[in-house]
């Protein structure tokens, strides 16, 4: 699993991720439009990796669940939120995002950095829909992202991107199919032993583009109403054009 591979050079490459700003775009959609008579207290994070939003709505005063299945992403998460002692508001599964399965309800469920392009086939998509609906209070919300036609095209597309990071070389090379819209990932890793010797890891991964009409009509068929589809946190329209679309919903029961 690529994230497996990279999971120990993943907070430092996504170090421009500004995750305050995205939590303060998730707090600012829940003031809009939560309508439960309390505050939402329970937050799903789904494929939440190292745990960065997990810990920072944490620490915002929300009971947090985490859910990855890179069990190497889940194990940086629980060492990072007990270095900043949120051990307790934190609980972490290791679970695909196909199959999940929580001990109770959640009142909100997000999920950031183009989790949901990871379903490579629409019938996973709204399996993991249909989970969260299930998992989420009546009127919930549910706010995620996905990547853009124009990232697909425009920025993965046959690219090759080189990341170099301390003791660590990693090569990233995409190929976009635009009939199947499907992009596949061939990263290879170089890390240093300390003797001067570097070894070789392989790993390919894959992300499929799914247009804003599709994701629409996935959330509608599996119990949610679009609330918005954002270009940006400043609540800007978002569309197919956008390298990065928000989109937030409601749980209908």
């Amino acid at each position: 699993m690529i994230y497996d591979l990279i999971a120990d050079a993943y907070d430092r490459i996504n170090k421009d991720i500004d995750y305050s700003e995205w939590a303060d775009f998730i707090e600012h959609i829940t003031e809009l439009e939560w309508r439960g008579d309390a505050k939402p207290e329970l937050i799903l994070d789904l494929g939440c990796g190292t745990g960065s939003m997990t810990l920072e709505l944490s620490h915002r005063g929300y009971d947090m669940t985490g859910i990855d299945y890179s069990p190497e992403m889940l194990d940086i998460a629980r060492e990072r939120a007990e270095a900043e002692g949120l051990a307790d508001r934190i609980l972490l599964l290791c679970q695909d995002m196909t199959e999940i399965d929580l001990y109770g309800t959640v009142d909100i469920a997000v999920s950031c950095l183009d989790c949901i392009n990871h379903l490579t086939e629409p019938r996973d998509v709204r399996k993991c829909f249909s989970l969260v609906h299930n998992f989420l209070v009546p009127d919930g919300l549910f706010i995620f992202d996905v990547n853009g036609k124009y990232k697909f095209e425009s920025l993965y597309a046959d690219e090759c991107y080189v990341i170099e990071e301390e003791k660590t070389f990693i090569t990233w090379q995409n190929n976009y199919n635009p009939k199947s819209r499907i992009c596949d990932f061939y990263i290879t890793r170089f890390s240093e032993c300390g003797d001067g010797r570097y070894t070789r890891s392989d790993e390919m991964q894959r992300e499929r583009m799914y247009t804003l009409k599709s994701i629409r009509k996935m959330l509608s068929d599996t119990g949610f109403e679009l609330i918005g589809a954002y270009s940006d946190f400043d609540m800007s329209e978002g569309s197919d054009a956008n390298e990065r679309i928000y989109i937030a919903a409601r749980c209908k029961k």
